[in-house]
C-alpha cells in the first residue's frame, strides 16, 4: 500500500511494508521540507556519505521499496521508518526538524497506541477501507482475514519458518492447492498489474472466504502435527489448501457458479459493485 500524507504543504510518500508490518517514508521528500534544498537527492546522498564517515549503520536506519514516483512508475526508494527519520532528521542541522520530530512522535504514539489496544488498530483499517468504497459486509471478512493471516504467521515463526522468501512459497503453495493459482497468477488472473495492487483487496467475498479456510486449515494441521521447519510446513500448506480447494470445488459444483472471479475494484468501489449486483439478483 503506497499513499501521499502532508507535512506542512508539501508530500511525502510512504509505503506498508506487509512483511515488517511499518510505515515507511521516502527519505527525499523528507530531506526536502527540512533542508530547502534544491537539489534534495544530491543533498541525500552528500548526508549518507557523512553518515558513513562516522561509522553509521545505514543499512539499519534505510532501506529500499518501490514508491510511486511523479511520472506515475515505481521505482526503489530509499525509505525509512519512524525511528531510522529520527536518526536521519538528528543530522540535518535545520530548524524546521522540529515540528517533524513531533509529527513523528504522533505516527509512533498512534502505533503505541495501536499494540496497547489492537482494537483501534481495527477500527482506522475499517476506516480505511471504508473511505475507499467498501461495504460493511465486505470488510468484516477483510479483517477477519487479516487476523487468520495473523496467526498463520505467527504460527510459522514458531515453527522455524524463516520470513520474506518461505512465506512467500508456503503462502502460493496455500493458494495454489486453494484456487489452482498462485498469489500471482491470481494477480494476473484479475488484471492487476500495478505494484500497489493488494491481490485481496480486491477479492469477492468468497474469495475471502475460502483464502481463510486454507490459511486457518494450515494452521490447524501445522499445530497437531507439530509441524518443524520448513519442508513440514509446505506439507501442511498443501493440505490445508487442499481442504479449501475440494470445498471450493464441491460448491462450484452445486451452485454451478465459479468462485474465482475476474472481478477486481481498480474502477468501480466494491460497494457499488455488490449493490449493482444485489440489484440484478
Amino acid at each position: 500500500m503506497n499513499e501521499l500524507i502532508l507535512f506542512q504543504d508539501k508530500k511525502v510518500r510512504r509505503a506498508w511494508d506487509e512483511n515488517n508490518q511499518k510505515w515507511y517514508f521516502s527519505i527525499v521528500d523528507v530531506i526536502e521540507i527540512l533542508s530547502d534544498s534544491p537539489n534534495p537527492r544530491k543533498y541525500w546522498s552528500v548526508l549518507k556519505t557523512r553518515l558513513k564517515k562516522n561509522d553509521c549503520e545505514l543499512t539499519t536506519i534505510c532501506s529500499q521499496l518501490k514508491i510511486q514516483s511523479a511520472d506515475g512508475k515505481f521505482y526503489n526508494t530509499d525509505v525509512a521508518n519512524t525511528e531510522g527519520l529520527l536518526r536521519i532528521i538528528q543530522s540535518v542541522p535545520s530548524p524546521k526538524a522540529e515540528p517533524f520530530k513531533r509529527w513523528l512522535a504522533k505516527v509512533g504514539y498512534e502505533r503505541l497506541e495501536e499494540i496497547e489496544n489492537p482494537e483501534l488498530a481495527t477500527k482506522r483499517m475499517r476506516e480505511i477501507y471504508k473511505q475507499k468504497g467498501y461495504s460493511d459486509e465486505w470488510i468484516e471478512k477483510r479483517a477477519r482475514g487479516i487476523a487468520v493471516r495473523d496467526e498463520l504467521t505467527e504460527e510459522w515463526k514458531k515453527r522455524g519458518v524463516k520470513e520474506h522468501l518461505e512465506y512467500a512459497i508456503l503462502t502460493a503453495e496455500i493458494s495454489k492447492a486453494t484456487f489452482g493459482m498462485t498469489p500471482s497468477e491470481y494477480k494476473n488472473f484479475k488484471a492487476l498489474d500495478k505494484p500497489k495492487d493488494n491481490l485481496r483487496d480486491h477479492m469477492t467475498d468468497l474469495e475471502l472466504i475460502f483464502t481463510m479456510l486454507g490459511e486457518a486449515s494450515t494452521t490447524e494441521i501445522a499445530k497437531k502435527k507439530d509441524a518443524k521447519g520448513y519442508p513440514e510446513n509446505k506439507k501442511a500448506a498443501n493440505e490445508g489448501g487442499t481442504i479449501a480447494g475440494n470445498a471450493r470445488k464441491e460448491l462450484e459444483e452445486k451452485s454451478g457458479t465459479k468462485v474465482s472471479t475476474k472481478t477486481n475494484y481498480n474502477e468501480l468501489p466494491e460497494a457499488q459493485i455488490r449493490k449493482k449486483q444485489i440489484q440484478f439478483d
